[in-house]
């Protein structure tokens, strides 16, 4: 299976990217489990946490044939490579950087990168974009997400990232979306595993499926 289409399954499964945002190499794996036991299948560790790819190595190792794993904020070709090597399958960006696109894509890797226009997402989409995350949510709206989904190509998949929490899923799924990465509602540095499957049990229940 190729790791986008892991990744088609993994979506399938469950839309929802947990962020692990500041998460440490020691706590990662017990944290990765309450995702998973929760029914997560897709997780991120952003570039700017700790030493990210000790903590992606981990959850790959941990969590291999369960959930896809990969970082975020990866802001450069070079970084898709050092992800690569760490064994993260999904890249996932704050920005639309056609270097980092092509080369998640090139490498056969999922690309997810961060847009707020529709000249983005075309750009991502042209560059090899698997789907495409609306960053920030905070500064878009429903209305938004519905009216660009109504110009991309279909079945193009828009997830909302910032600011999503349970309780203001609603409007954005009836507005289009196709799922949602979730930041601090799910994840804050210091939370232990139990908490964290207590908030992901909440957006599952959110989600409606």
């Amino acid at each position: 299976m190729t790791h986008v289409a892991a990744f088609d399954a993994a979506f399938a499964r469950c839309p929802l990217i947990a962020i692990l945002r500041g998460v440490k190499p020691d706590e990662v794996e017990p944290i990765g489990e309450a995702l998973v036991e929760a029914g997560f299948a897709l997780i991120e560790v952003p570039l700017n946490s700790p030493d990210p790819l000790h903590s992606i190595g981990r959850l790959v190792g941990r969590l291999k044939g369960r959930a896809v794993i990969g970082a975020g904020t990866v802001l450069t070709a070079a970084d898709v490579a050092a992800v690569a090597d760490a064994g993260g399958t999904m890249i996932i960006s704050p920005n639309t950087n056609v270097d980092v696109v092509a080369a998640a894509a090139g490498a056969g890797l999922v690309s997810l990168p961060g847009f707020a226009t529709p000249s983005e997402a075309f750009v991502a989409l042209a560059a090899g974009a698997t789907a495409l995350k609306l960053f920030p949510a905070e500064a878009a709206s429903p209305a938004v997400l519905k009216a660009l989904g109504a110009v991309v190509p279909a079945g193009t998949r828009l997830l909302p990232v910032g600011g999503i929490a349970p309780d203001n899923m609603a409007p954005w799924l009836t507005a289009g979306a196709a799922g949602f990465g979730l930041g601090s509602a799910l994840y804050k540095p210091g939370m232990g595993a139990g908490e964290v499957g207590d908030r992901a049990r909440a957006f599952i229940a959110a989600l409606g499926r």
